[in-house]
């Protein structure tokens, strides 16, 4: 195995040489072969352990066993101590979950030290299993294709070899490892695969293991043929805003499998509720679905995607006088003026003394009023809004600019003409938009 394995990592990852790799080593037999056999190659290695707090004195002694290996071979490692029953009931996550999350969090914390790479201990069987998970539970096609070989600075260099390989090598080359008793439990469903499902496609099949990853390779070019599809549909339908995406729906219609095409551009967003995305197409204006992290918000002949915004805090800005020159959350230029006034949408001409400072930015809020300039009388903003077409990412983003929370800006759209300058007023601030 040991000159297999050399061969598989000369010719599908010559980026470890002369790197600094994290071996994550749990003490199970799969990671205490993958750090023997890293060490045989002479690779510049370094071990991460986890010790999850979650077997009691079976945990402490996995630790103790890689400590041990470790100092007898002068490897350089790091362990770390986890409360992760504790984390998962503060972050309402199963064990498994938080145990990952954990896991791969502190990974980054200690690549970031110097290291190039984190390399992993999954293997064939783990690979098959997690491919009978997601399709028992339903899934995409990219969920079909496996454990990835490579996820960022992530690296599963074992996953051609399968766990008989693994346990063989072990063997005759005497190598310690520790057992953890809970993959002996049925309770848990990756292990009714394990123990039940994956011996029998074994009995039935006894190539199973090599046909099951020549399924893959085709699932995986087929995976690539849909890439290239979307991507190049993509670039028709969807155009990149500064902060959204637009979906415009005539050019998408055109094909006939268009929810796939959605199905492949939003799949990364936390969505769930596909057919409500699905129905949005046919929906009225102003439809709505979101996710943790997202909004997708049917706008006419388009859907627009955008993240959420936080409520937990309105967003005010102080500008404390006219010397003031504002960066953000846009460019303004305050001055002073004599001059002719010639006032537009990026620029607006005010009576100093009939403003007050501080003013402020704020977004709109429910009961907003202004008198819009041009206009007699005042105007709700909500039925400004409606009246300019707003779409509900515009009014999300539309900032104004207030004295004493009465509205002088709209800004980059309307002024207010209860504090516009006119020709018999004394002192005029000029107040510039940047492009």
């Amino acid at each position: 195995m040991l000159t297999k394995f050399q061969h598989h990592i000369t010719t599908n990852f010559p980026q470890l040489k002369d790197k600094k790799l994290l071996l994550a080593v749990s003490g199970g037999i799969d990671s205490m072969v993958l750090l023997d056999l890293f060490y045989k190659l002479r690779f510049d290695i370094c071990v991460v352990h986890c010790n999850f707090q979650l077997r009691g004195k079976e945990s402490n002694g996995d630790e103790m066993l890689v400590k041990e290996i470790c100092q007898d071979r002068y490897i350089p490692y790091f362990i770390e101590s986890f409360d992760t029953l504790e984390f998962a009931k503060e972050n309402k996550l199963s064990i498994q979950l938080a145990a990952r999350k954990l896991r791969y969090d502190w990974f980054q914390e200690i690549i970031s030290l110097g290291f190039d790479y984190v390399l992993t201990a999954h293997h064939l069987d783990d690979n098959v299993e997690t491919f009978l998970i997601n399709f028992i539970r339903g899934t995409g096609l990219e969920g079909l294709t496996g454990i990835p070989a490579q996820n960022g600075n992530i690296i599963r260099p074992l996953l051609p070899f399968s766990r008989e390989e693994i346990e063989n090598y072990a063997n005759e080359n005497r190598i310690q490892w520790r057992e953890d008793s809970s993959n002996a439990s049925d309770k848990y469903f990756r292990n009714k695969l394990r123990h039940d499902i994956v011996p029998l496609l074994k009995e039935l099949n006894t190539g199973f293991l090599d046909s099951f990853q020549n399924t893959l390779y085709h699932l995986h070019q087929a995976e690539s043929l849909v890439d290239d599809a979307s991507n190049l549909v993509y670039e028709k339908v969807v155009a990149v805003k500064e902060n959204h995406l637009e979906i415009h729906l005539k050019p998408l219609l055109e094909f006939q499998n268009y929810k796939a095409y959605l199905y492949q551009w939003l799949k990364n967003y936390g969505f769930s509720a596909w057919n409500d995305i699905y129905d949005l197409v046919e929906a009225q204006s102003g439809k709505q679905v979101f996710s943790e992290s997202h909004i997708l918000l049917k706008d006419r002949e388009k859907l627009i995607l955008s993240e959420r915004k936080s409520k937990d805090k309105e967003e005010v800005f102080l500008i404390e006088s006219t010397e003031s020159k504002v960066n953000f959350p846009l460019k303004l230029i305050f001055s002073r003026f004599s001059g002719g006034i010639d006032a537009n949408s990026s620029c607006i001409f005010v009576d100093e003394d009939k403003v007050k400072f501080p003013l402020t930015i704020r977004k709109w809020q429910e009961g907003d009023y202004f008198y819009p300039s041009g206009m007699n009388g005042k105007k709700k903003l909500s039925k400004y809004f409606k009246d300019e077409k707003y779409s509900l990412l515009d009014k999300e983003n539309q900032w104004l600019l207030c004295s004493e929370d009465q509205i002088v800006w709209v800004i980059g759209k309307r002024a207010d003409n209860r504090f516009m300058a006119t020709e018999t007023t004394q002192q005029i601030i000029k107040i510039d938009l940047a492009q």
